[in-house]
C-alpha cells in the first residue's frame, strides 16, 4: 500500500486485453542466455539513449534521457510510450554495469533516487555503476501519464470505519466513481499497466544502455517488480538487492490483510513510545490507556473535524506514516498531545499538512497504485467478501483495516480483467542480497522469508527489532557495509544486524531534517509503498 502523498519529493510533508495465458507464456519461456559480463569489465556503450545534462545543486552529475518502449509487448512495432530517465554515470577506470533504482509504489518515481542512492553509497562502490532512476510507465515524466481524477483524497471525506450504510455507501461511491474515470480517461492504456509489462520495460532499457546484464535495488514494491524482471530474464541479472520484501505469495489482496495487524502493531508501538515519555507529552505512562486516548481523538474529530480538514480519516492517513519510519514519531506525539491534553488542533492540522495531505500531483502516483494492484492479479469482485474481511480484520487491528480497504476497494470495480500474478520461484540467479526488518508493517518478515526461499541461493539481512520500512541506506552502518560488500564482490550471506535506537523527544519536533537518519530515504520512499 502506498500513500499518495510522499511520492514526490517536491512536496512538504471496454479495451483490449493482454490475455492472462500471454503473460504466463512470457514467464514460462526460455530465455537465450548471453555472454556474462565479467566483472571490472568496460561497460558497453549506451546505445539509443541521449543523455543530457540535468544536475541539480545536491546532484551536480545527474543526467536525463527518455526511452521508448512499446505499449504493448506482444506489438513491439505498434504504439510507443516513453519512460524518464536519469543517471549518475560511473567514474571508475572500469564498470559493473548499470545499477537500476527503484523506490517502490506502484507509482513511486525514481528519478531522484538515482542521485541519492548514488550519493548514499560508499565512493568506491558508486564509482563502479551507472546508477540509473526511472519512472515506470505510467508514473511521473514517462508518457502518457496516469491521472484518474482530482479531489479523490479532499478532505473531509466519509469516515472510514463504515458503522451504517450511508457511510459505508458514501465509500462505496467514492471508489467505485475512481474506477469509472480511470476507465474514461485511460482504456487504451489500462490493459497494459502492471508489473508484467513494467519488468519488460527493463529489458528494453538494458538492451538501449548496451549491456550484458543489469543490477537493480529496489525497495518494497520495487522489489517485486525486480523478481519479476529476474524471473523473465534470469542471465541479464549480475547484482539483485531487495529492501523491505513484498509477500509474493500474497500479491495483492492477501498482502494488504496482513499489512493491517502489521501497520496495528507498528500504531501501538508508537503509542507504547508515546507512554514512555509521559514526561513530555503528559498521556499517560500505561500504553492501552494511551491507546484508548487516540481513539478518543479519532471520535472526537468525527463530530468536529480539526480545522475543518482532519476527521478520521484524515487523522489515519496522518497517523499512518508512524508506521514507515519512526523518525516522525516525535512530532506526531506533540500534534497528539497538543489536541488531546491542551485542546489545541493546530499541530495536528500542520502534520496532517505535512505527512497526511495529498498534494495535487499525486493523483498520478495514486493512479498508477490502482492501475497495477488492480490489473496484476484477481481481486474480490462481491462485496460481501470483502466487508466479512475487513470486519473480521477490524476486530483485531482498528487502526488502518478500513482505511486500508478503501485505499484498495477500486480494484472492486475495475475496468480490466485481472492478470495471474507470475511465480517468481527461480534457481537460475545469481545470489541475491534481501534486507528485512522484523517489525516492518508495510512489508511484513515472513513476506521477505518467502522471498528468500524463492529465490534460490540468496541471502537475507535481518535488522533485529527494526521497524522501518526501507532500511538499507537510512544510517544503519551494520546493514549498510553488507549492501557494499555485495555490490563489490557479489559475495553475501545471512546475517542480523542490531535495530537503530528509537528516537527521543525533541524541542524541534515539528519537522525532521533531510539529514536525519533515514529520513531523506523516507522522503523519496513514500508511504503504502
Amino acid at each position: 500500500m502506498l500513500h499518495p502523498s510522499k511520492l514526490h519529493p517536491s512536496k512538504k510533508g471496454a479495451a483490449v486485453l493482454v490475455a492472462i495465458t500471454t503473460v504466463a507464456a512470457a514467464l514460462a519461456s526460455p530465455v537465450t542466455a548471453a555472454p556474462a559480463a565479467p566483472a571490472g569489465a568496460p561497460a558497453p556503450a549506451a546505445a539509443g539513449l541521449r543523455w543530457a545534462d540535468c544536475k541539480t545543486p545536491r546532484y551536480p552529475t545527474l543526467q536525463c534521457a527518455s526511452l521508448k518502449v512499446p505499449l504493448d509487448h506482444e506489438q513491439p512495432a505498434g504504439r510507443q510510450i516513453s519512460l524518464a530517465l536519469t543517471r549518475v554515470p560511473h567514474t571508475a577506470a572500469t564498470s559493473q554495469g548499470p545499477l537500476l533504482v527503484n523506490p517502490g509504489g506502484p507509482g513511486g518515481s525514481g528519478r531522484t533516487l538515482a542521485g541519492f542512492i548514488a550519493s548514499a553509497l560508499p565512493k568506491d562502490v558508486a564509482a563502479q555503476y551507472d546508477v540509473i532512476g526511472f519512472d515506470p510507465r505510467g508514473v511521473g515524466k514517462s508518457e502518457p501519464a496516469l491521472d484518474c481524477g482530482a479531489g479523490h483524497f479532499k478532505p473531509v471525506r466519509p469516515d472510514s470505519v463504515p458503522r451504517d450504510g450511508a457511510t459505508e455507501r458514501a465509500n462505496l461511491e467514492r471508489v467505485r466513481s475512481f474506477a469509472v474515470s480511470c476507465q474514461e480517461k485511460h482504456a487504451d492504456v489500462l490493459p497494459y499497466v502492471g508489473t508484467v509489462s513494467a519488468a519488460r520495460d527493463l529489458e528494453v532499457l538494458r538492451t538501449a544502455l548496451g549491456a550484458e546484464r543489469l543490477s537493480y535495488f529496489g525497495y518494497s514494491y520495487g522489489t517485486y517488480l525486480g523478481a519479476v524482471y529476474a524471473k523473465l530474464h534470469p542471465e541479464r541479472v549480475h547484482r539483485l538487492v531487495l529492501d523491505s520484501v513484498v509477500d509474493p505469495g500474497g500479491v495483492w489482496y492477501a498482502d494488504n490483510l496482513s499489512q493491517d495487524l502489521a501497520f496495528d502493531a507498528r500504531h501501538k508501538a508508537f503509542l507504547a513510545w508515546v507512554a514512555q515519555y509521559d514526561s513530555t507529552y503528559h498521556l499517560g505512562t500505561d500504553p492501552a490507556r494511551v491507546e484508548a486516548r487516540w481513539y478518543e481523538m479519532r471520535d472526537a474529530l468525527r463530530a468536529a473535524p480539526a480545522g475543518g480538514k482532519v476527521g478520521p480519516a484524515e487523522l489515519e492517513d496522518t497517523y499512518m506514516p508512524g508506521g514507515y519510519y519512526n523518525g516522525y514519531w516525535p512530532s506526531l506525539a506533540e500534534a497528539f498531545a497538543a489536541y488531546s491534553a491542551k485542546q489545541d488542533p493546530k499541530p495536528l492540522v500542520a502534520a496532517y499538512e505535512r505527512l497526511g495531505a495529498v498534494d495535487p500531483s499525486a493523483n498520478n502516483s495514486y493512479s498508477v497504485y490502482t492501475a497495477v494492484q488492480c490489473r496484476d492479479s484477481a481481486w474480490p469482485r462481491d462485496w460481501n467478501q470483502w466487508r466479512a474481511d475487513m470486519w473480521r480484520t477490524h476486530a483485531k487491528a482498528p487502526f488502518m483495516t478500513w482505511n486500508n480497504a478503501w485505499y484498495n476497494a477500486p480494484c472492486a470495480f475495475w475496468p480490466t480483467q485481472p492478470l495471474q500474478a507470475p511465480d517468481v520461484t527461480n534457481t537460475r540467479l545469481p545470489k541475491a542480497l534481501l534486507f528485512q526488518a522484523t517489525e516492518d508493517a508495510a512489508t511484513p518478515y515472513e513476506g521477505a522469508v518467502s522471498m528468500r526461499d524463492k529465490l534460490a541461493g540468496s541471502a537475507l539481512v535481518v535488522e533485529e527489532g527494526g521497524g522501518n520500512h526501507g532500511i538499507a541506506l537510512s544510517g544503519n552502518k551494520c546493514l549498510d557495509e553488507k549492501l557494499s560488500a555485495y555490490l563489490r564482490t557479489g559475495q553475501a550471506a545471512d546475517a542480523t544486524c542490531p535495530a537503530q535506537a528509537a528516537p527521543k523527544p525533541s524541542a524541534a519536533t515539528r519537522a525532521v531534517p533531510p539529514s536525519a537518519g533515514g529520513a531523506a530515504l523516507h522522503g523519496l520512499l513514500g508511504f503504502r509503498g
